[in-house]
């Protein structure tokens, strides 16, 4: 994977440990040295892989693997976007973005030799401001993957999970008997089926990867950017359920 993907995970995580170690260091003078052994034991676990590890499985539970789905007349085939990143090449998908290019390819392949209508959303904007929505970055490699160009549908709007939903529900209308798969990585799953559900879809969850973990005795950048993808989807299915509670969503 691009070391780009880890930049902000990694400022993220150290920010807050530094931002905790100061507040503490400040309230609690006198027990500085252990404060002090606390908070580098507290990162040195973080980026060992003991917290990712328990973390990502927790945000992964129940989509760990996933069957082909089922086909029926009408099938829609929706890839949640995955981010973007530069290179000498230009702007390109993120790693997890390829693996979802790639599965929602052999389910489309797979879909049209069972003989149903099959389409393709590409539902992703430009939340990363890189100049160019996921969807119409993708849009190529789809296309390279087997997929028709009548059959591709680009949203190019939604800049999180819950616009995804709403945005590609705009564009098919009232949940009927029509076949909906959503294909993402495991970590974003339990989150985009929900978003879709708020709409009064049953979507089909179709995994394209899972993201794995490792604990070692040192410290390494893929522990503390796990650690941060783990929690920003926990706190993100917290806070949706807290939105629909309100009635904001």
């Amino acid at each position: 994977m691009s070391s780009n993907q880890y930049v902000t995970p990694i400022k993220l995580v150290l920010f807050t440990l530094l931002l905790l170690f100061f507040a503490l260091f400040a309230l609690w003078r006198r027990r500085r040295i252990q404060i002090a052994i606390l908070v580098a034991a507290l990162a040195w676990a973080i980026g060992a892989g003991w917290l990712a590890t328990p973390l990502l499985d927790l945000a992964q539970h129940g989509y760990r693997h996933t069957d082909v789905p089922s086909f029926t007349p009408q099938t829609t085939i929706v890839l949640m976007g995955g981010g973007t990143d530069r290179s000498d090449s230009g702007l390109v998908p993120k790693p997890n973005a390829m693996r979802r290019i790639a599965a929602v390819g052999a389910l489309y392949r797979d879909c049209r030799e069972s003989g149903a209508s099959c389409k393709v959303i590409l539902s992703g904007g430009d939340p990363q401001r890189h100049g160019q929505a996921e969807a119409d970055n993708y849009a190529p490699y789809v296309l390279a993957q087997g997929v028709v160009a009548d059959d591709l549908v680009r949203e190019n709007q939604s800049l999180n999970t819950y616009q995804n939903a709403r945005n590609v529900a705009g564009i098919l209308g009232p949940a009927d008997d029509n076949r909906l798969i959503v294909v993402t990585s495991a970590y974003h799953m339990r989150r985009s089926i929900r978003a879709f559900e708020a709409f009064g879809y049953a979507p089909a969850p179709y995994v394209s990867d899972v993201r794995p973990n490792y604990v070692t005795f040192f410290p390494r950048i893929r522990g503390f950017a796990n650690s941060e993808l783990a929690m920003h989807e926990l706190v993100g299915l917290a806070r949706f359920d807290v939105y629909r509670w309100l009635h904001l969503y």
